[in-house]
């Protein structure tokens, strides 16, 4: 039964945790070792996943936590630092040069926007916009009421429109 959830539920967040931790901690190696010590934590707690409500939800919330407390330890916050193109998006092969600076331009723009939110803006734009995640789902795995990821969405969608258009 453990197994069977273990590949059901936990695995298939692989990507989206990893996008989550990489977007607090901005380090590829970073967030791979985020997202690994979440599984081996899970996984040596495989008995407990009953007394868990939603583990989807818990799994954002402990990668969260483990990738500000990785900030707070190691000071690896890096906030000009840009994804590579495959770290972003995996551009085609017979993308021009133009159009692949173009999209790189626009990425780094994007997360340099993102960035200047402030920290719970930042966490529900990232998890409702690019994981696309639901509200309910954000206020779980923030712990948080859906009002608040509501109110939250709306000032950081507010900022976002305001940075953007004063950065172009």
């Amino acid at each position: 039964m453990s197994h069977d959830k273990f590949h059901r539920i936990i695995l298939p967040l692989k990507d989206k945790l990893f996008r989550l931790a990489w977007s607090i901690v901005r380090d590829s190696a970073e967030a791979e070792d985020i997202v690994q010590d979440i599984f081996l934590k899970l996984w040596t707690k495989n008995g407990e996943w009953d007394e868990i409500e939603n583990l989807e939800a818990y799994c954002f919330r402990a990668t969260k936590n483990l990738a500000f407390d990785r900030i707070e330890s190691l000071t690896i916050r890096r906030a000009e630092s840009i994804p590579s193109e495959t770290e972003a998006r995996s551009l085609a092969d017979y993308a021009t040069p133009l159009f692949k600076l173009v999209e790189t331009e626009r990425s780094t723009l994007l997360y340099r926007c993102i960035d200047e939110l402030p920290e719970n803006q930042k966490l529900v734009f990232q998890l409702r916009e690019i994981e696309g995640m639901s509200y309910k789902e954000i206020a779980e795995a923030l712990e948080i009421s859906e009002d608040l990821v509501k109110v939250s969405l709306f000032r950081a969608r507010n900022k976002m429109k305001e940075l953007l258009s004063g950065k172009q």
